[in-house]
């Protein structure tokens, strides 16, 4: 199964300058619970801006560059060549950034989304917008912000609906 996990804002905001937008430990939680054990693939600059490797998962990065390298990740040089690394049966996710979730939307099975009660508008990179008419809610559970967390989050699951 492939999956696609993120957190976004209200207008599907999810960056600039490839930083996150939101610093909300309630949701690094929840994707560490996920994703933990299960392969993850990413572009090349949203694995720059976690500066590692994921710890026990397997991480594969997306990059045009052949020549790139760093410590304890695979390369594909593109999304099908990443999934094509994959002959399992467990969920292998797709966690950014922009334009990666923007090629797996058609091949994923599952969305993970965090959505924030917030916007921000100065945001330059955008999660791609979520047809209900393809994706069906299945759970949903809110969090409500507390010290650690400044907004409110609703943590949902969607499935491509099969049309």
């Amino acid at each position: 199964m492939i999956s696609i996990i993120s957190a976004i804002g209200k207008n599907n905001e999810l960056g600039k300058n490839n930083e996150l937008l939101w610093k909300l430990p309630a949701d690094m939680k929840h994707f560490k619970e996920i994703t933990l054990g299960h392969p993850v693939i990413m572009g090349r600059k949203t694995f720059e801006s976690i500066g590692k490797a994921l710890p026990n998962r397997k991480n594969i990065i997306i990059t045009r560059d052949k020549n790139y390298k760093a410590e304890n990740i695979e390369i594909a040089h593109s999304l099908e060549e990443a999934l094509k690394l994959f002959q399992t049966n467990g969920e292998i996710f797709i966690i950014g950034g922009a334009e990666i979730y923007k090629q797996a939307m058609e091949f994923a099975d599952k969305l993970y989304i965090t959505h924030i009660e917030a916007e921000d508008k100065n945001a330059d990179s955008f999660f791609p917008k979520i047809n209900l008419k393809e994706w069906g809610k299945t759970k949903s559970k809110k969090y409500i912000k507390d010290e650690l967390n400044n907004y409110n989050l609703e943590f949902v699951e969607y499935i491509k609906k099969k049309i």
